[in-house]
């Protein structure tokens, strides 16, 4: 069995109405593009602006409370996917990992009430992050947002977490994320995005037991580094790999963090379209390449990447969820 660990349901408003790509996907495209090209399972979780934030702000570019339409960040969302999943295409609900998306600075009390509501009505399997995007101090997890923290441990799920070395991106950087884990070991972790290609931080996820990195978006974040793009690490602390063959970027983490990586296509933000400062940057690629990736490994690596690490992630009480419908 393969599972993609790393997948966005629904629709972001704020990449809709400035005019970024992509912005939209829902379950049944994504398991028939998904099942298309071999893969078995998908880990799923919201998009990343909501509605508790101002909408007419959102449109200029800003993400402010204002007139926000919802109370609590991401409850709309949350539900919405959820039942996307679980009633109007119950069908596939099997083939999916559902996570609940949260905000780890605003109005942290509130949300942990409405998810263990939702949880007690629809199943969930992890906690996302995503704070660059809204502006959030993934810090507050370890003042005013531990109730988060609280939440994973007393559901036992890990937390999927957004990162980043971009100097202009205090919200998600590799090394707050860390400390996070450090100071949290009752909590799984998982850093996305290979933590940038940054040796240091990867390393460092090697020694954590609670630690775990994903790949997600693997071929644009190599297709970074042939630019020299800001948004992967430096040459002095990236991780050594020839970046111009994006399969044998992914045979060397493998090789390197063979228990600790795990496979997945950021879907539908495998690809990244936007005008920024009045320039286009345009990173491309599709799922059916990254999967090519993947397929690419040896038998036994696939399976520890597209498997077997995910699942000492998950730690499922009931591996039924695996082989349900």
């Amino acid at each position: 069995m393969l599972i993609d660990c790393h997948n966005h349901l629904g629709v972001d408003l704020f990449f809709y109405l400035n005019g970024y790509f992509p912005y939209a996907q829902d379950l049944p495209t994504l398991v028939i593009e998904g099942r298309h090209n071999g893969i078995d399972r998908w880990v799923v979780f919201p998009m990343v602006s909501n509605l508790w934030f101002d909408v007419g702000a959102m449109r200029a570019g800003r993400f402010e409370r204002g007139a926000g339409i919802e109370s609590v960040p991401y409850a709309f969302e949350n539900e919405r996917m959820l039942r996307e999943i679980y009633e109007l295409h119950s069908d596939l609900a099997h083939l999916t990992i559902p996570f609940a998306i949260i905000d780890p600075m605003r109005e942290p009390t509130a949300q942990v009430k409405v998810l263990r509501e939702l949880h007690r009505k629809f199943p969930f399997y992890g906690l996302k992050i995503q704070a660059t995007i809204i502006q959030a101090d993934a810090g507050a997890l370890l003042t005013t947002g531990r109730c988060l923290l609280e939440l994973a441990a007393e559901l036992d799920v890990p937390m999927l977490i957004h990162s980043s070395v971009a100097p202009d991106d205090p919200w998600s950087n590799g090394d707050l994320l860390l400390r996070i884990a450090e100071a949290t070991p009752n909590v799984r972790f998982c850093l996305a995005h290979s933590l940038r290609f940054d040796r240091e931080y990867l390393d460092r996820v090697a020694a954590l037991p609670n630690v775990w990195f994903d790949c997600s978006a693997h071929r644009i974040h190599c297709e970074s580094v042939l630019r020299g793009y800001p948004n992967v690490a430096v040459p002095a602390r990236r991780f050594a790999a020839d970046y111009a063959n994006p399969t044998a970027v992914l045979r060397a983490l493998a090789e390197a963090y063979p228990r600790k990586l795990i496979w997945g296509s950021d879907s539908p933000f495998q690809s990244y379209v936007a005008v920024h400062h009045g320039a286009l940057m345009s990173l491309r690629s599709t799922y059916e390449e990254e999967v090519a990736c993947l397929r690419a490994m040896s038998g036994a690596t696939q399976n520890a990447i597209a498997q077997d690490n995910l699942l000492s992630l998950l730690c499922l009480k009931d591996e039924s969820v695996l082989t349900r419908g």
